[in-house]
């Protein structure tokens, strides 16, 4: 069977399109598809768990008829759990982990009739806005392979960019869609928490703040994959109202005149690349042009206070993260199961009280009301997703000095001592001062998009985040497909391309 060599020129549901006329077959998307990832993935590094030979099986059995039947896909190697191929998340810990089944996503995914092709490249357990992890190392950005494609969901946006695939699965737990979208140039959704399953082995993941979904080229396809994986599962944490209407039915509406505030400054008052301020202002502009109000303005949210309770979070999680690893490797964790910086952000979590937590968490909560408030005059927030266009490769891993500190901090088990530095606080807005905007739609769980509608002299992208009201997807993706249409990208390829 010959190959698709068509292939770039389509998003998922135009393959689906050609497959459904019988102009190409799954059989030749999947094995250009594979020539794709073969030839391109030496240079990125986004798929490290091959599956080519799962996906020539399922095309030889019979795909369901869904919207997505016969077209490439990715999955990240992160909670989506599909049975008998290693779920690692990107830990060493993991790498000899196999689930016994699918997750219920990857259920809803595979019922769309997509076809799977391989597990992608993320940071351990997820934690950072890269994809540097020591088990596998850096996946590239295909739009400069010497600077990061972000994180956590970086193996899909590369696969994406690159057009190994049309289509790739993300999770965003503080921006893990939106920011690697926005270093690829591609359009990232993180629906309303609940909208999407999370079962059968999670319920709600780092307490709520995580939903799944995709990375993609086009705004439809986004559009057309919620559809088709909505919808509480048995034993969900959250059941929220399903959609008014399909998605696929509201990109066809026109978003109305829109009422929309914009800030570019930093929660965290830290530096904010005038690039990422520029396609904010930029973007403002187009809107005007569009018929929509746009006004400067942002909510009191005391974004300091909220980058602590994330940080905590994190800690805590990890810590928990760390216990469970006895039922994977049958005996306690030790210090070399996992990364240092994980192993430290594990102690740290391990010195703090039930109390402190729930007060860290309840500062969602107040988030999650000033923000209601806030809608009741703007209908969207406009934002930059990042506060710099994509970093350097290893630009934010620990420096040698950190490193060794880390060392003696894990050796000699300091978490305490760490915890009485006062560390936490400045570690909070270190770790967030690139990506400080996304966190706020993962705190209050309302639905947030990055759009690629700038790109830097350099050639690098710099994405916009508009964050909707809770349950509201339906108003971001109708100005998603009228700003898709006013300023289009898809055509717009990086350099490293299949």
């Amino acid at each position: 069977m010959g190959a698709f060599k068509e292939y770039g020129r389509y998003d998922g549901l135009g393959m689906a399109g050609l497959v459904r006329k019988k102009e190409v077959s799954p059989a030749e998307l999947c094995e250009e598809a594979i020539s794709r990832i073969e030839k391109l993935n030496p240079a990125l590094n986004a798929v490290i768990t091959p599956m080519f030979d799962l996906a020539r099986n399922d095309i030889e059995k019979g795909l369901p008829e869904g919207p997505f039947t016969g077209v490439p896909f990715l999955l990240k190697d992160l909670v989506a759990a599909y049975a008998g191929v290693p779920l690692t998340g990107g830990s060493r810990a993991y790498r000899n982990y196999i689930p016994d089944e699918n997750c219920e996503l990857v259920k809803r995914f595979k019922k769309a009739g997509i076809v799977i092709m391989g597990k992608t490249n993320c940071p351990e357990f997820g934690l950072m806005g890269i994809t540097e992890p020591e088990m596998y190392g850096p996946t590239r950005n295909p739009w400069n392979t010497d600077h990061t494609p972000g994180g956590s969901s970086g193996g899909s946006a590369a696969a994406v960019a690159s057009g190994m695939v049309p289509i790739a699965s993300g999770g965003d737990g503080g921006g893990s869609i939106r920011i690697p979208a926005s270093c690829c140039a591609l359009f990232g959704l993180k629906p309303t928490r609940g909208r999407n399953p999370t079962g059968p082995d999670h319920g709600a993941i780092w307490q709520g703040a995580v939903v799944e979904h995709v990375i993609s080229r086009s705004v439809r396809d986004s559009a057309a994959m919620l559809d088709a994986t909505c919808g509480a599962d048995a034993g969900a944490p959250y059941i929220i109202p399903l959609p008014e209407r399909p998605y696929m039915e509201e990109i066809t509406r026109e978003p109305g005149s829109l009422k929309i505030a914009f800030n570019t400054h930093s929660p965290l008052d830290t530096e904010v690349h005038p690039e990422c301020a520029r396609a904010v202002e930029e973007t403002a502009r187009l809107l005007e042009g569009l018929g929509h109000t746009v006004i400067e303005d942002r909510p009191a949210i005391d974004g300091k206070a909220l980058a602590t309770s994330y940080l905590t979070m994190y800690m805590g999680e990890i810590a928990a993260d760390i216990e469970e690893l006895e039922l994977i490797l049958g005996r306690k964790a030790k210090r070399s199961d996992v990364e240092a910086l994980t192993w430290t952000l594990g102690l740290l979590g391990r010195t703090y009280s039930a109390g402190y937590f729930v007060e860290q968490m309840r500062e969602w909560g107040m988030a999650a009301r000033t923000m209601g408030r806030f809608h009741k005059t703007y209908d969207l927030y406009l934002t930059p997703t990042t506060a710099s266009p994509p970093v350097r490769i290893g630009e934010l891993k620990p420096k040698p000095a950190e490193r060794a500190l880390l060392t003696i901090v894990n050796s000699m088990g300091l978490g305490k001592l760490l915890k009485l530095s006062g560390i936490v606080d400045t570690l909070a807005v270190q770790s967030l001062s690139k990506t400080p905007f996304t966190q706020l739609a993962n705190f209050t769980g309302q639905p947030a998009m990055s759009m690629p509608l700038h790109w830097t002299d350099e050639g690098l992208p710099c994405g916009v985040q508009f964050i909707g009201r809770f349950g509201d997807e339906a108003t971001l993706f109708r100005l998603a497909a009228q700003l898709e249409q006013a300023q289009p990208w898809f055509d717009k390829r990086p350099p490293v391309v299949g």
